[in-house]
């Protein structure tokens, strides 16, 4: 018989974080974050990581697991995820993976071959070279043009994973795209219950706005400048991401701080729309609207009724 495992998923600031605690609470779980960014020791405001106050006592794991330097795949991932599963399970307590990143959420649940990347060094060091020269949005948009669907999921801003697409499109003559669809399969390798929590979108788009704000408040250009002095520079994938690198351009004098601001809610919101996109693909989840249930509680009370409806075999505490 497949273990139990629930899934919460959705787009950034949608609230997956702080509903998840409460289920955990009421479920008897523990929570396996699957977030790429939150994975990273030393980023913490920039990727709207759960504080020690915020996990109320509640185990999470698959945070702050490497340095920004370390390499970190979707391999990696999903090895150390289906560990703190097993581990979770050995306690008699549900594992509860949350999170906005596709791609790991299916490495985990779905069986998954992974197979070796092609090289070519003399490609990949000439699509750097350009990216130095014209910006990562540049690729971004060439990206668009041999592999749409991959575009659709690699963020304008991550050069590594831009490169890797178009370096996969040169070797094999395929979109990468068509290369990762085919190696998963339908068949879960759990007793899996899949929630997707969404809103309406200009309700999120506010929240979103809302809580770049706050990071701004919270010290986002402090956290980025002390790493900044560590060493980790724009190479690295949490440098290059949303909120960071926005700040990294205002820091070196590209563009004002309420430009940076701008930007780092434009890309937040756009974010927003590809991760809703992925999911949206995946027809065993059962979406909630949160926006549409009376508080924060009926939609902690609608994902147990869905989740013991699926027979997990939980028992509340």
């Amino acid at each position: 018989m497949s273990e139990n495992l629930l899934l919460i998923v959705g787009p950034t600031a949608v609230g997956k974080s702080n509903v998840a605690v409460q289920v955990a609470h009421k479920l008897n779980g523990e929570i396996v974050s699957a977030d790429s960014m939150q994975v990273y020791k030393e980023f913490d405001i920039g990727t709207a990581k759960i504080t020690p106050k915020e996990q109320q006592g509640i185990p999470h794991y698959m945070i702050d697991v490497v340095n920004a330097k370390q390499e970190f795949s979707v391999v990696h991932y999903r090895e150390l995820a289906l560990e703190a599963i097993s581990e979770i399970h050995k306690k008699n307590k549900l594992p509860i993976m949350v999170g906005g990143t596709g791609l790991y959420v299916r490495a985990v649940i779905d069986p998954y071959k992974f197979q070796e990347q092609p090289v070519d060094n003399e490609y990949r060091e000439e699509l750097e070279k350009i990216a130095s020269e014209q910006g990562s949005h540049f690729l971004h948009r060439q990206l668009e043009q041999v592999d749409p669907q991959a575009a659709t999921r690699i963020h304008p801003n991550d050069l590594r994973r831009i490169v890797r697409a178009l370096e996969y499109f040169r070797t094999t003559g395929e979109p990468i795209s068509l290369s990762q669809d085919a190696k998963y399969s339908d068949n879960c390798i759990f007793d899996v219950t899949m929630i997707g929590l969404t809103m309406d979108r200009d309700k999120l788009y506010q929240r979103i706005n809302a809580r770049v704000d706050e990071m701004i408040s919270s010290g986002l250009i402090e956290e980025t400048k002390a790493n900044l002095e560590k060493s980790y520079g724009s190479d690295t994938i949490p440098m290059g991401g949303i909120g960071y690198s926005q700040i990294i351009d205002y820091l070196h004098g590209k563009h004002s701080l309420d430009e940076a601001i701008r930007l780092i809610k434009r890309d937040t919101r756009r974010f927003a729309k590809r991760q809703l996109t992925w999911f949206r693909r995946d027809k065993r989840i059962k979406w909630i609207e949160v926006d549409k249930y009376p508080n924060f509680e009926a939609v902690v009370d609608e994902i147990i009724d869905l989740t013991e409806n699926n027979k997990t075999g939980v028992v509340s505490e």
